[in-house]
Parts: C-alpha cells; sequence; structure tokens
C-alpha cells in the first residue's frame, strides 16, 4: 500500500499545476517590464548572442532584479528578446551603470541591425 501512495505523489508532483494563480505575482506598484527585440548584424549573430548571454548571471544577481530572461526567436530569424523585471525604474537605471551593462553598451552599436525596447507597467 506504501508503494502505491509514493508512485501516486510521485505523479501528481511531475503533472503541472492548473489554473497557474499562484504562480503570477502581483508586481509592486513602482515594478517596471522591459521586452527588448534585438536582430543582429549579418554575420554577427553568435557574437551577438555571446554578449547577451553574458549579461544573463551578473544582471539576475542585481538588487531589484525579479527576472531576466533571453530568448531566442523560434522562426530562425536570429533575433534576440530580452524579457527584463525590475521592482523600479530605479532599479533598472542603476542596472545601466554596471560594468558589464556599460560594457555590453560599448559593443552594441556594432553587433546590432536594430533594437525595439519597450517598457511596460503590469495592469493585473
Amino acid at each position: 500500500m506504501a508503494k502505491k501512495k509514493a508512485k501516486k505523489a510521485a505523479r501528481k508532483s511531475r503533472s503541472p499545476k492548473r489554473g497557474g494563480a499562484a504562480n503570477h505575482a502581483k508586481l509592486p506598484k513602482s515594478g517596471v517590464t522591459i521586452v527588448a527585440l534585438m536582430r543582429p548584424r549579418a554575420g554577427h549573430e553568435p557574437f551577438l548572442e555571446a554578449e547577451l548571454k553574458a549579461l544573463v548571471t551578473p544582471t539576475r544577481k542585481e538588487d531589484g532584479c525579479l527576472q531576466y530572461d533571453l530568448h531566442r526567436a523560434a522562426d530562425g530569424t536570429g533575433a534576440f528578446l530580452l524579457h527584463e523585471v525590475w521592482e523600479s525604474r530605479e532599479h533598472h537605471t542603476a542596472h545601466t551603470k554596471t560594468d558589464h551593462f556599460l560594457r555590453w553598451n560599448a559593443r552594441k552599436d556594432a553587433l546590432l541591425a536594430s533594437r525595439d525596447c519597450t517598457f511596460w507597467t503590469q495592469v493585473v
């Protein structure tokens, strides 16, 4: 009987949660989400990817960083998307003064064909 209960508990823990309400936290009132879509210059995709990957770990450790995820376009265009969530606009401003961001900022123009960056605030 104990084996059956253990198997059932193991199956339950692997199954996805339904509804997902517990996974969606309300941001602080001052919270900001940033979506940055970047397209590399011809032949620069691997270099752009390396630079963007280098930002992830140190940025996630920063005060006020709630989420910092790098995505690649699924359509094979070589585009990248950064999805950032910060406790406040001030936290993001502090991020732009870090060594790793300044390094990226100095190199981005040589790597990017285009960049579109938008700031968002959570409604619900």
